[in-house]
């Protein structure tokens, strides 16, 4: 992983500086979500931690008759604010606290590292497989120009300095000229299957974490699902309740963290792989036009 994000930084014009960007703010919502999550005053699974309500007093002496009937009411309305407070408390539960609390340090770190990675990853191949980068209609316009002006060599120093997929093959083609039109071919297309098997490879690590994700989402719900049983099997006829909540929790937890790294990932693979596709097929179809002029051409004439 060290290796691939060092490649990373090295890669041409904004993919560097993007994936930095990404890192940095990554790392700063690392630090802050579990420092804002132990700020939390209420956590779920401590309520019952918090002191009880205290219970009114009870009178010295109960009235006879209709005093009785009204110490009974004013009773039973002073338990109604407890009932209510409890509720209440409820209700103000905040979602991450307790998200954080059922994932514990280790689901945490994976997760969030699935995550930073798949974003990073998105945008890395987002501003690759663009058509500026692969094929440019700049140097597809120039270089045809220059061919049609008989300028080879001109034409070769534009392609050789151009640093898109469309510039690598159509500066090989043009090298290899003289040594003939079909070794020529031969090595454009050496090329370019050499550069698209490196942007699929790319592409791959998002496959591999749509795969994954899900793999251990379901990690998650098996030892959630252990931890609930432990506490069943320890409690005996009247389980812990709390206990049986954070076990369900990890485990559902786990599940739709896994779900919801998997599905943009997988997404964005096959709208990426779609993309290369198009753009790879394009550069061969300029490529070959583009080289088809020399077919009938003598080397020695080109060179």
């Amino acid at each position: 992983m060290t290796r691939f994000f060092a490649s990373a930084l090295r890669a041409p014009k904004t993919v560097g500086p993007a994936l930095v960007s990404i890192l940095v703010l990554a790392v700063a919502s690392l630090l802050w979500a579990p420092c804002a999550a132990r700020a939390q005053e209420d956590d779920l699974f401590s309520i019952e931690d918090e002191p009880a309500a205290e219970a009114p007093a009870a009178p010295e002496a109960a009235p006879a008759g209709g005093d009785a009937a009204a110490g009974d009411a004013g009773a039973a309305a002073g338990e109604t604010p407890a009932a209510g407070g409890g509720e209440e408390n409820v209700k103000k539960q905040n979602y991450l606290s307790w998200m954080f609390h059922a994932l514990g340090w280790f689901f945490t770190i994976v997760f969030s590292l699935l995550s930073l990675t798949m974003v990073a990853l998105i945008v890395m191949n987002i501003v690759s497989l663009r058509r500026s980068v692969m094929a440019p209609e700049e140097l597809t316009e120039e270089f045809g120009t220059l061919l049609d002006e008989n300028k080879f060599q001109e034409a070769y120093e534009l392609a050789k300095n151009d640093e898109s997929l469309l510039g690598k093959v159509l500066a090989t083609g043009l090298s290899r000229i003289p040594n003939g039109y079909e070794k020529a071919t031969q090595a454009m297309q050496d090329v370019e299957q050499e550069e698209t098997m490196r942007l699929e490879h790319q592409l791959g690590y998002l496959a591999l974490i749509g795969n994954i994700a899900p793999m251990i989402g379901l990690f998650g719900t098996v030892v959630g699902m252990i931890a609930s049983f432990q506490a069943i099997a320890a409690g005996g006829a009247a389980p812990s309740p709390q206990k049986l909540a954070e076990g369900i929790a990890t485990a559902l937890f786990t599940t739709e963290l896994g779900l919801a790294i998997a599905l943009p990932a997988i997404a964005a693979f096959d709208i990426l792989k779609n993309r290369l596709s198009r753009f790879v097929l394009d550069v061969s179809v300029v490529s070959e036009n583009f080289m088809g002029r020399f077919s009938n051409v003598d080397a020695q004439r080109v060179k």
